[in-house]
């Protein structure tokens, strides 16, 4: 058994590791490329930090455990605000820009909302897979024009200027690519072994073990900004990554394959993690303060450790 535990953080540790340097080295070659700034940072970087979950998603679904492919994006979407931000914000903290009140929040609702919707009937088709992706194509597309209006909103691209050689960019991106299926691999078979042996669901495992491995980057990232007193992005950075696992990692997974939905999943967690990101609303709406405080992170991990206890 603690063989099996090792090889799951072996898979934790690659996809940690291996989604930093996917990011770093698809930048670096986009630069090379001469791409525009804007573009790498509203698609590379954001496909790259998705990539833990997109790989979890899609080697679960073609090993047959459906539970994980669906329960690894709504817990990682509950994790990232629940504890990612909530740890951040007790470090430092978090202002919150007017952009993502207005725009990324409402974006994030409507796209959790039609997940709950398509996974009543307990599947998720092929045909709802394509829609998730036209609507990234959509999301991907309004996020460029609002660049271009103004372009000092965000950067994306905050503390990531790699400066790599082309072939030692496109090297390190092979690698990342394989060391990313790898741990996926192993953190998915693992993860299912553990459930059997210890007698819970794929979906428990999958919503607390592998959901807050698969946002371990994440978490890093903005952690070390909040220490650097740099948590100014960490808000509309945990939106954007919530809609790319939506829209991206289940748009790509679902369309290889209709996803059975668990029903527990789709009665239970999915209305969570909507709950969560209201709350996550009400946490950013003060005008006054602009900001979610200590006490306020502290909340956060009080809700999540109930959550836990709930689904244990």
């Amino acid at each position: 058994m603690i063989q099996v535990y090792l090889l799951l953080l072996l898979g934790l540790l690659l996809l940690f590791v291996c989604g930093k340097f996917l990011v770093d080295s698809s930048v670096a070659i986009a630069r090379r490329l001469r791409i525009p700034t804007m573009i790498i940072g509203l698609t590379v970087v954001a496909f790259g930090t998705s990539a833990p979950e997109l790989l979890v998603s899609l080697q679960a679904a073609f090993r047959g455990y459906p539970e994980i492919a669906m329960g690894n994006v709504v817990g990682s979407n509950i994790s990232n605000i629940l504890l990612v931000l909530a740890i951040t914000a007790i470090i430092f903290p978090i202002p919150v820009p007017p952009l993502s009140v207005k725009k990324d929040w409402p974006i994030l609702m409507f796209v959790s909302l039609m997940l709950f919707v398509f996974s009543l009937d307990g599947t998720l088709q092929r045909y709802e897979g394509l829609i998730l992706i036209i609507l990234l194509v959509i999301y991907l597309g309004m996020a460029m024009i609002q660049s271009r209006k103004n372009p000092m909103v965000r950067d994306p691209l905050k503390g990531r200027s790699p400066v790599m050689k082309i072939w030692v960019a496109v090297l390190l991106f092979v690698a990342s690519c394989v060391g990313l299926a790898l741990g996926a691999n192993l953190l998915v078979e693992n993860a299912a072994t553990i459930a059997g042996r210890m007698g819970v669901s794929q979906r428990v495992i999958s919503i607390t073990m592998v959901a807050v491995g698969t946002s371990i980057p994440e978490l890093a990232t903005s952690v070390i900004a909040a220490l650097k007193k740099e948590t100014d992005i960490s808000v509309g950075n945990i939106i954007g990554s919530n809609i790319m696992n939506i829209l991206a990692v289940l748009g790509l997974t679902g369309m290889v394959g209709n996803i059975s939905v668990d029903r527990a999943i789709a009665r239970f967690d999915i209305p969570w993690m909507l709950g969560v990101t209201l709350l996550l609303l009400f946490l950013m709406v003060p005008a006054a303060r602009s900001r979610i405080t200590r006490w306020e992170g502290i909340l956060m991990i009080i809700i999540y450790l109930l959550y836990i206890y709930l689904i244990l």
